[in-house]
């Protein structure tokens, strides 16, 4: 499996941007999901944004909270997951993760499924976002 290693975090002031940057977790063949979550103290992990590779009818989907400011998006010849954040909030304030199934899928998942943890085995170690 690929090593999951995220880049770009940082702090920034409020209506700033950021971009968070990994490795593409799949392979040429097969149907993969890759996300992105965040968690802020004493909150439970959350899921921001979902992507499938090409083939599949899953579009990318978004948490409410950050549909019209966020992005994510894939790089197929360089092989990178990207998070395009842009009109930062205090709110957005947390850890951010890159997250990755290690295996394909056969049937699509559903939009609650992508950005549910549970259907995720292959995380990095998260990188803080701090927006003041």
């Amino acid at each position: 499996h690929v090593q999951l290693v995220e880049s770009g975090g940082g702090s920034v002031e409020v209506g700033g941007s950021l971009r968070l940057s990994c490795p593409g977790s799949w392979q040429a063949r097969g149907t993969y999901y890759m996300a992105w979550f965040r968690q802020s103290p004493g909150k439970e992990r959350e899921g921001v944004a979902s992507i499938a590779t090409d083939g599949s009818d899953f579009g990318p989907v978004y948490a409410d909270s950050v549909k019209g400011r966020f992005t994510i998006s894939r790089d197929i010849a360089e092989k990178k997951l990207y998070l395009q954040m842009n009109n930062l909030k205090p709110e957005d304030t947390a850890i951010y993760y890159c997250a990755a199934r290690r295996f394909p899928r056969i049937q699509p998942l559903s939009q609650d499924a992508a950005l549910s943890s549970d259907e995720y085995n292959n995380w990095g170690q998260g990188t803080q976002v701090t927006v003041s």
